[in-house]
């Protein structure tokens, strides 16, 4: 893969982040606002909302990988797992320690979990 390649590639993940980030903050946002939830509990839901998300444009569209859904679908929640433990261990500690609200909190998660998940993704889960 040439320099380019891998660039347009970094484009494509970060654009595929940005909907799945737009998906977790949105949901997160909404369960607090219309459903009354506590940061913890809508940040969850919205970063399972964008498992999905993230999934179906990593394999096909930024890493166009060929690898079958069992394979790359337990390797991806492989991944998945961590980033959902730094995300939560993140809101738990800003939300419910440091009484931070949310909308400042949850950014600190978002920016340390695609870099990881990029990593991670790129050279074991669609390689």
């Amino acid at each position: 893969m040439c320099v380019s390649d891998d660039l347009a590639r970094v484009i494509r993940y970060g654009l595929s982040g940005g909907v799945s980030t737009v998906t977790h903050f949105g949901l997160g946002l909404a369960g607090i606002h219309l459903l009354h939830l506590r940061p913890v509990i809508a940040s969850t839901t919205g970063f399972l909302a964008s498992i999905v998300v993230s999934y179906l444009l990593q394999r096909r569209w930024v890493f166009r990988s060929a690898t079958g859904h069992a394979l790359a679908g337990s390797k991806f929640l492989a991944v998945t797992a961590v980033a959902f433990t730094i995300n939560t261990t993140v809101l738990w500690l800003g939300t419910e320690i440091l009484a931070a609200p949310y909308p400042v909190v949850q950014p600190i998660a978002l920016t340390l979990i695609p870099v990881i998940n990029y990593v991670l993704n790129s050279r074991w889960t669609f390689s």
